[in-house]
């Protein structure tokens, strides 16, 4: 059983991308074929890493004329808007969010994997092993979103409640939000569908009447809320050990050698956040140690 691997990426963490890449030639098994989403601006320098098994998808196959990146004024010109009629400019993330939800009704892949440029595969993985049966694996961290956490859960949830007809939620509520999860292509097409029945509107246009939204949520609160669960099975494993603060561990070569050792058993990669601030070479260098 073919599987989408999909990455949503852009030309500043090209570098971790490409690394990202290599290992995953290296460490991944069975059938699969990586999708590398990018903006139209970014795809020459990310078309470096097609192969056999590896594609480019320019954003403009996949989005709305009327949602287009600019310069952002105030940033230099480092960074880009995505401006729209219907609502306010959004950021880079969360274009590639939409990217990842629209690819659904782009591909044939029963699965799609979400994998992030920062993301290094350092042991041996089948993307089908995710299935059982007829069933997909939903990553679901049960009554870990209090109001202690250190992000924006709480928006993402109150958006979804809206979204997706549902709720009010109430805490503590489950987590579906990690590097390395997967969906179910045809799960994610019903959710597009769902969205566009309770709006009447396109579903970008109602995604994005805020800026706090989280796909990893709504997919999640959509299989559970809304189908009762259909087509997956709950899992708390997280297949990545991610590197997502900065106070974490310290900020250099050993501070990645710690971050390693805590990686578990059961977990096929590490995902060290690019704002958390290690550099590349490092993570290289930590890398080809623990390999070696």
């Amino acid at each position: 059983m073919r599987t989408a691997i999909v990455t949503a990426s852009y030309s500043n963490d090209f570098e971790r991308c490409r690394l990202m890449c290599e290992s995953m030639d290296r460490q991944l098994l069975g059938d699969w074929r990586h999708y590398l989403l990018v903006a139209e601006f970014d795809v020459k320098l990310f078309q470096q890493l097609e192969g056999s098994r590896r594609q480019v998808i320019s954003e403009r196959d996949l989005l709305p004329w009327w949602l287009h990146p600019v310069t952002d004024p105030l940033s230099g010109g480092r960074r880009k808007l995505w401006l729209s009629p219907f609502g306010l400019p959004l950021r880079g993330w969360h274009a590639q969010q939409l990217r990842r939800l629209a690819l659904a009704r782009h591909i044939d892949e029963p699965a799609m994997f979400a994998v992030d440029s920062d993301v290094v595969f350092l042991r041996p993985f089948d993307p089908a092993s995710l299935w059982q049966a007829d069933r997909l694996a939903l990553y679901r961290k049960d009554g870990a979103i209090d109001r202690l956490m250190r992000s924006n859960h709480l928006e993402w949830l109150a958006h979804s409640d809206r979204l997706l007809d549902i709720g009010p939620y109430t805490l503590p509520a489950n987590d579906y939000i990690n590097t390395l999860i997967a969906w179910r292509t045809d799960t994610c097409r019903k959710l597009l569908e769902h969205i566009e029945a309770r709006h009447g509107r396109s579903w970008i246009r109602a995604v994005t009447r805020t800026r706090a939204f989280s796909e990893c949520t709504i997919y999640g609160r959509f299989v559970d809320e809304v189908l009762g669960g259909e087509g997956h099975v709950p899992s708390d494993a997280a297949l990545c050990h991610v590197l997502w603060f900065e106070d974490s561990y310290r900020q250099d070569l050993s501070g990645l050698r710690a971050f390693l050792k805590d990686m578990a058993p059961h977990q096929i990669g590490i995902g060290v956040q690019s704002f958390v601030g290690h550099d590349l070479d490092d993570i290289r260098r930590a890398v080809f140690e623990l390999a070696a």
